[in-house]
């Protein structure tokens, strides 16, 4: 699997990237506003040098915080990849934890997260309403025609 840093991608090809995925670059979330096109992470590219998965991430008081992680190809294992790379660099930096926020309506992230080993911390009831404020594009509905309405933050220790 080629991972690379989003530092030796193009800046555009960063930005087709999210606006396909995302509808925009902008992530709004509980912790902040983030322009994904600016932060840290990796990706996974194919043999085109194509990007078929993407997580970036900041790092805060002693923690790493992960703003997204997409995979274009399901149950080929690039979500794992891209985690344990954020792991590993998380661990050099000496952070104690990994945290990162979904919506409710994210079933599929939720049992990722959690069989590597992120347990629930917090609900953040109606944090979506407040997203839709700074980004209106979000949608209303989301997987499995689930309104989104609440942010569910997850935790982990690192090492």
């Amino acid at each position: 699997m080629n991972i690379v840093s989003l530092n030796e991608i193009p800046k555009e090809d960063l930005i087709e990237f999210f606006n396909q995925t995302w509808g925009s670059s902008k992530m709004v979330i509980s912790s902040g506003v983030y322009d994904c096109t600016r932060l840290d992470g990796f990706a996974v590219l194919n043999e085109e040098s194509v990007i078929t998965g993407l997580i970036t991430y900041v790092f805060r008081d002693g923690e790493c915080e992960i703003i997204s992680l997409d995979s274009l190809e399901e149950r080929k294992g690039i979500g794992t990849a891209l985690m344990k790379e954020v792991e590993r660099v998380a661990a050099e930096n000496r952070c104690t934890r990994m945290t990162l926020i979904t919506t409710n309506d994210n079933l599929l992230a939720l049992k990722f997260y959690q069989k590597r080993g992120f347990v629930l911390s917090k609900i953040h009831r109606n944090a979506v309403e407040k997203a839709r404020e700074i980004k209106p594009e979000i949608p209303l509905i989301g997987n499995e025609g689930i309104p989104i309405r609440d942010e569910i933050e997850l935790e982990k220790g690192v090492g």
